[in-house]
């Protein structure tokens, strides 16, 4: 059977990529980028036949006029490339990824799947500083965390399930790595497409319905709009989270918080710990350490680092 071997959990920015200078003096920016350093280290020792990276989408890769809950790339992967992070065809196993999918969907996940599948730094940040461009096969898979209606926190967690029955469905020896992108406490310019409030809202919304094979058309003005807003962190929330994974009790922290609270006390950004929470119930929730955590203001976002070695099957 296959084996899930390494969980890993990574905050990403594209900031890190564009404004590292403003950050350059700050020991926790160092410390984080350092993290991701150590954790990349430990998935290529630990020598993968494939990652899985669960991350989220910033609609440069699927969009309002048709967004699933949870898709798949089963075969070509591209990856839009903005703001310094990796552009074009990235290495994949479509024979592996095939197999996971066709496994969740006897499980009862209707996967949607793409042959094409085109993902933005919520999967190709993890990429570039995690498993490294075309060094480790990828297995994409996209979990919906800012197109309301959302999936549910335990819906994830038992996707994260499913994904480890797949894996272990695999060929003897196969070991795969997973790793879930995004996160933790941040609040994006983001609206609620349902209901625009401002013009850069319906700008924002505009952008989510029309921007297919046309991304780059707004992302000047949205890229004004996202830099510019004011971070809006919790760390409280983002230590408590942190510590739920490594002692493996994400499960009970999922049940203790609903998901308007989610919102309500970490920012819309929170929606990608469901990232990490399919990660962790794929590694059956095994304990782990977190590697860095900051709160850092100038990236938006609370970045963080967990790893975790895989519960046995």
């Amino acid at each position: 059977m296959g084996e899930i071997t390494l969980g890993i959990g990574a905050s990403h920015t594209t900031l890190m990529n564009t404004q590292w200078a403003k950050v350059d003096h700050l020991d926790a920016a160092h410390s984080f980028r350092n993290a991701l350093e150590q954790a990349s280290q430990a998935l290529h020792a630990s020598k993968p036949d494939l990652a899985i990276i669960i991350g989220s989408n910033h609609f440069r890769g699927h969009w309002l006029d048709l967004m699933p809950s949870f898709a798949i790339g089963v075969d070509e992967l591209i990856s839009s490339g903005e703001h310094g992070t990796p552009e074009g065809s990235q290495k994949t196993s479509p024979e592996h990824a095939l197999a996971i999918a066709n496994d969740l969907l006897a499980s009862g996940f209707d996967m949607c799947f793409s042959t094409r599948f085109v993902i933005d730094h919520g999967i190709s940040h993890a990429i570039q500083y995690l498993t490294q461009e075309n060094q480790i096969p990828v297995v994409p898979i996209m979990v919906n965390s800012f197109a309301p209606p959302l999936p549910s926190l335990d819906r994830c967690l038992a996707l994260g399930a499913a994904i480890r029955r797949a894996v272990e469905r695999l060929p003897d020896g196969l070991k795969v790595a997973v790793i879930g992108s995004g996160g933790l406490s941040h609040q994006l310019p983001f609206p609620d497409w349902r209901a625009p409030k401002s013009d850069n809202d319906d700008f924002l919304v505009d952008s989510w319905k029309n921007g297919r094979g046309d991304w780059q058309r707004y992302e000047k003005r949205r890229r004004a709009i996202i830099v510019n807003a004011p971070p809006d962190l919790n760390e409280a929330f983002d230590q408590d989270f942190l510590a739920a994974l490594c002692d493996g009790k994400t499960q009970d922290w999922a049940s203790g918080i609903s998901e308007d609270e989610l919102v309500e006390t970490a920012g819309n950004g929170a929606n990608e710990v469901r990232n990490w929470l399919i990660m962790h119930a794929a590694t059956n929730f095994a304990q782990g350490q977190t590697l860095a955590y900051a709160p850092i203001p100038d990236w938006l976002t609370g970045m963080g680092v967990f790893m975790c070695q895989s519960n046995g099957n």
